[in-house]
Formats: C-alpha cells, sequence, structure tokens
C-alpha cells in the first residue's frame, strides 16, 4: 500500500491492458504495434498496479469509445472503476466516452461519478473519434463535466491512430489541433480543468502558448520520450508554466521508468522537478 506521503510521482496518462481494452482498438492494435515497433501484451490491472506501486507511483487510467466512428464499442468503464475502488492507493480512473452518443454519453459520465467517484473523463481524441472539441453541440459535455469537477482530457497533436498507413486511416490531424479547438472550450469553461495531453506536436508552441493563457489547461508530457522533447516545450516547462505540467508516459508505449530515467538527464530546476513529478498532479486532483 503506497502512503500519499510516500508518492514520488503521479503519472497521469496510462492505457490498461487487459484483454477487454485491447479488444476494444480493433485493428488499431496492429497498426500501432507495427507504427511504434512494439507489440503489447496483456496486462491485469492487478499487475499495472504492482507495477506502480513499487516505484512509489499513482497513475491515472483512462478509457476511449469511438463506436460511432469505429463500430466497435469501447471497453466497459466499470472496469477502471473496478480498479479503482480495489486499488485506491494506486489508480485515478478516467471514463471513457463518444462524444457523438449526446444524453446517454452525459447519463455515463454521471452513473460513472455517482458509482464510481471517477476523477475525470477522457482521454477523447478528436482526430480518431472524428469531432471537434469547440463544436456547440458537446457543450452540454463540457458543462456536466465542470458541474462535477471532473478533469477532461484531450488528445491533442499529432495521433498514433492511422499512422503509417495510406490516408491516416481517414484520421484528420487537425481536429487534434490545440487553438482553436481546446482553446476554445477553455475559454467557455473557465470552471472546467482540461489536461491537453502530449505536447502537441506540431503544434506545441500553440499548446505551450495556451496553458500560458488559461490557467484552468495543464500540460501531459506522455507520449514522448523526454530526451526528444522540443527545446521549447523544456524551457517553458521549467519557467512560465511549470504549475500547469504534468508527468505522462502514455504506457505502456512508454514504460515510468524509461521516461523517470531520461527526464532527470534533462536541465530542470529541482522547484520544477518535484511540481511536474507530483505536486501539480497532487493540486489537480486533491490528493
Amino acid at each position: 500500500m503506497t502512503r500519499p506521503d510516500d508518492l514520488v510521482a503521479i503519472d497521469v496518462h496510462t492505457h490498461p491492458q487487459t484483454e477487454e481494452f485491447l479488444a476494444a482498438m480493433g485493428r488499431r492494435h496492429q497498426q500501432m504495434a507495427k507504427h511504434f515497433g512494439r507489440e503489447r501484451p496483456v496486462v491485469s490491472f492487478a499487475e499495472q498496479a504492482d507495477q506502480y506501486r513499487e516505484r512509489r507511483m499513482m497513475a491515472v487510467i483512462v478509457n476511449s469509445d469511438s463506436e460511432t466512428t469505429s463500430g466497435i464499442k469501447g471497453a466497459p468503464n466499470d472496469l477502471l472503476g473496478r480498479a479503482q475502488a480495489d486499488h485506491p492507493d494506486v489508480f485515478l480512473a478516467f471514463a471513457g466516452i463518444d462524444p457523438w452518443k449526446g444524453e446517454a454519453a452525459i447519463a455515463e459520465i454521471r452513473r460513472m461519478h455517482d458509482e464510481y467517484g471517477i476523477r475525470g473523463v477522457g482521454e477523447l481524441n478528436p482526430s480518431r473519434q472524428k469531432f471537434l472539441a469547440n463544436d456547440q453541440r458537446f457543450f452540454p459535455i463540457w458543462e456536466t463535466c465542470a458541474e462535477l469537477g471532473l478533469v477532461v482530457m484531450f488528445h491533442s497533436g499529432f495521433p498514433g491512430a492511422g499512422a503509417g498507413t495510406p490516408g491516416g486511416g481517414g484520421y484528420r490531424l487537425e481536429n487534434a489541433r490545440p487553438v482553436p479547438y481546446i482553446d476554445d472550450v477553455a475559454a467557455e469553461f473557465p470552471e472546467l480543468k482540461i489536461i491537453s495531453a502530449h505536447p502537441a506536436w506540431p503544434w506545441h508552441l500553440e499548446n505551450l502558448a495556451m496553458v500560458w493563457h488559461k490557467s484552468n489547461v495543464y500540460l501531459d508530457l506522455s507520449g514522448w520520450a523526454p530526451k526528444y522533447l522540443p527545446p521549447e516545450v523544456v524551457r517553458y516547462a521549467d519557467s512560465l508554466i511549470t504549475d500547469r505540467v504534468l508527468f505522462g508516459s502514455d504506457w505502456p508505449v512508454m514504460t515510468a521508468d524509461r521516461w523517470m530515467d531520461e527526464f532527470a538527464e534533462l536541465p530542470f530546476k529541482d522547484e520544477s522537478r518535484r511540481k511536474i513529478l507530483l505536486d501539480n498532479a497532487r493540486g489537480l486532483f486533491g490528493i
């Protein structure tokens, strides 16, 4: 059991790898394994929890539902809710929703909040789910999340889905651009806490500007090996936006060990390093 006072880091971006979650990826499972050069083995929630517990870390577990655009329903959110209940010292659960489901998506958010006490919604992927976050048809979803005090995580920048295939699988990079899409949501719902997941390359400068401009937006550094982070991201994360930058690995795309080892080699101030690894997430989630 990891006690809050013993924590060294909170990984705000991990993808469960149980059989149900891998099945919900459909053909993306093979496509992404080919693109990133690694297979995804089955890992139980208990095994993932043990990995993070051994490292004195907590981990956000995310989900996604793109049934409207892919025809494949996401893994049941109850799996994440129960994992959080079984491993409260490790897991913070985010519910996956299909924004095109409208009232049904809102009902699912409320159910997961009431039954399991989820901490957020996401990872929403505008490219893969083929929506624009600032489309007013989706505003009731963001309003509900703000009302319930839930963090919303949007994938931003280059999507892994479809990468390396003809036409990119039909997924448009533009949908995951931070400005104006996520920025508009942050402006319309200032009480809503948002995580713009990943540095958002090739729009990483837009992402930095959005986070600096709007105090309700956080940036997670997941999906990138720290040694490859653009120098502007490192510079801003160590200065102007230090209070709203979060450690995220994108596990299993990258292990927490590799991320931490490479992050240790970057020229961050000790205060910035502690905020990014732990303090900012503790404040965001009230831990």
